[in-house]
């Protein structure tokens, strides 16, 4: 435990936490004592407080009777500095996130603090090296948001490691670092060996993925020669690792592992598996799923007839068809649905005499199936990332989700979209808040690119501008407004700033509501204002 004399001459033997826990209860009911018993007035604590927090942001750790070696130098950092403005700025980010938070209205100054991730982003992209004055801040900043850690110690480089290993309270970065490690050299067959054998978890993992990209094969050998012997968790972890690069050159392997005795193990081999339209499987699903899903003729035009299955038999639970369904599901329409999820889509094409993706999805289903099977199409989808199914499943933006012909939660749509590329997701998701505001809009703007696209960024704005006008509650909206300031384009601020003004309320709109809407107008404009001041600082070249 640290000793620090205050400016009466007084040592206080106390720890931090001794500090923190007087200051918040009073000295009077946890008084702080000097070496000699006597208790310390309110100054000293102080007086120990800053001395403590120097000794903090520092990373230096007080000797105790006898001087400590001083710490190796800090290695160098030859990227280029950052511009004297863009370091500013970065002091400025820094301070607002240690400053107490305010509750209540939001006001319209910028949030400075939720635009660190994309200054930290952006400042990567640059290739600078931090200030090293403001380490200690960025690591304080890094250890209180998990978040902000991969872009902190990807721009904090060799001398924040260099300082975390001074100071505990910064080991998460050297914890992040141990798994982020520079892959290992895969050009020594005998050492690759050693290290599968004798390394760390974490180790072996790397050595896998390291592997896994140069040859697949000789990684999944490397896999197979001690699988038998490893533990079921990790055998989780290192079929996982056969995602990157998976071929049908896998499916041997997987196979076997379909018969292990983990539960998880198989049911990750069936989803690996099923990812493989070739494999011997995904045939026994089609089959499965085909003695299921039949087109039906008997009516004169084509329409889906559905028998689901009446069993769940082991060669399904083999083929990672889980038996039991979550409360309130029927077993059988819980089993149907898994078998079609894993069949190739491409099987229904050939089933339904050639009919695309977008035909098959607006064929009528027989018997109230629609709902289970076009849920089911939704799932093989995702997992296939098949970006014609995924458009047919999506429908047009403007149609009601309760009526298009996939399913109506955005978190399903959200998944579709991602399988588009990001200029179409942008269009699709720009049209559907055109026809259907704002309300369940937030989860599709999740997966769209940023800066968002001019066309998503003008239906954004306009469908707040039709929400202000009609007196809704603007808090209901905070949350697309906050995506808004960090992902509209920030050349779209002189164009909105007319929106800034505090309009009439209308009638029976919420009491000041107009007063918010002007405010978090404000707010947005000059946050798009201040990014693009924060990236043209960053592209001003290295200080001298």
């Amino acid at each position: 435990m640290p000793t620090t004399v205050t400016s009466t001459g007084a040592p206080v033997n106390a720890s931090w936490e001794d500090l923190v826990s007087s200051a918040v209860l009073g000295t009077d009911r946890r008084p702080l004592r000097t070496e000699e018993g006597a208790a310390v007035s309110p100054s000293a604590l102080l007086d120990a407080a800053a001395a403590h927090t120097v000794r903090r942001r520092a990373a230096l750790r007080p000797a105790v009777g006898a001087t400590l070696p001083a710490p190796a130098p800090a290695p160098a950092d030859l990227r280029p500095p950052l511009p004297d403005a863009a370091r500013r700025r970065l002091a400025q980010l820094l301070a607002d996130r240690s400053a107490q938070p305010g509750g209540g209205r939001r006001g319209s100054a910028p949030d400075l603090t939720e635009l660190i991730p994309q200054w930290l982003a952006s400042a990567g992209a640059h290739g600078y090296r931090a200030p090293a004055d403001l380490l200690p801040a960025l690591l304080d900043a890094a250890r209180a948001r998990t978040d902000l850690r991969p872009h902190v110690l990807a721009f904090a480089g060799p001398r924040g490691l260099w300082l975390a290993s001074l100071n505990p309270e910064w080991r998460f970065a050297l914890r992040a670092s141990s798994r982020d490690a520079r892959r290992p050299d895969t050009s020594d067959p005998a050492a690759v060996r050693r290290l599968w054998q004798e390394g760390l978890f974490a180790e072996r993992v790397a050595l896998l993925g390291a592997l896994r990209d140069q040859d697949p094969g000789r990684a999944r050998s490397l896999l197979v020669s001690t699988w038998s012997s490893e533990r079921a968790e990790d055998r989780l972890m290192f079929l996982d690792s056969l995602r990157s690069g998976l071929s049908a050159d896998d499916e041997t392997f997987l196979e076997e592992a379909l018969a292990d005795r983990s539960r998880n193990v198989r049911a990750t081999a069936a989803e690996l598996l099923s990812s493989l339209p070739g494999s011997a499987l995904a045939r026994r699903m089609a089959d499965r799923a085909t003695s299921c899903v039949n087109p039906d003729r008997t009516g004169g035009t084509v329409s889906v007839a559905v028998e689901a299955p009446h069993e769940c038999d082991p060669a399904m639970q083999r083929d990672g068809v889980v038996p039991v369904p979550p409360s309130g599901r029927g077993e059988r329409s819980w089993w149907l649905g898994q078998l079609v999820e894993a069949t190739p889509l491409g099987v229904w094409r050939e089933r339904f005499g050639g009919r695309a993706a977008h035909e098959l999805v607006a064929l009528p289903v027989a018997d109230g199936w629609a709902g289970e099977l076009h849920a089911a199409w939704c799932r093989a989808a995702v997992r296939q990332r098949d970006p014609d199914w995924a458009r047919a499943l999506l429908g047009a933006p403007s149609t009601p989700p309760a009526n298009g012909p996939g399913t109506a939660s955005p978190a399903e749509r959200s998944k579709l979209l991602a399988s588009l590329p990001p200029s179409e997701r942008a269009l699709w998701v720009a049209g559907f808040i055109a026809a259907h505001g704002l309300s369940d809009a937030f989860q599709l703007l999740g997966v769209c690119s940023v800066p968002w696209d001019a066309p998503l960024g003008r239906s954004v704005v306009d469908a707040l501008d039709i929400a202000r006008d009609a007196g809704s509650y603007p808090w209901s909206f905070s949350g697309v407004m906050g995506l808004a300031e960090r992902c509209l384009n920030p050349a779209e601020a002189d164009r909105l700033a007319v929106l800034t003004t505090t309009p009439d309320e209308p009638e029976g709109a919420s009491p000041g509501a107009g007063g918010y809407w002007s405010e978090a107008f404000q707010r947005l404009v000059s946050t798009l204002r201040l990014r693009a001041a924060m990236d043209a600082e960053l592209s001003q070249g290295g200080a001298g």
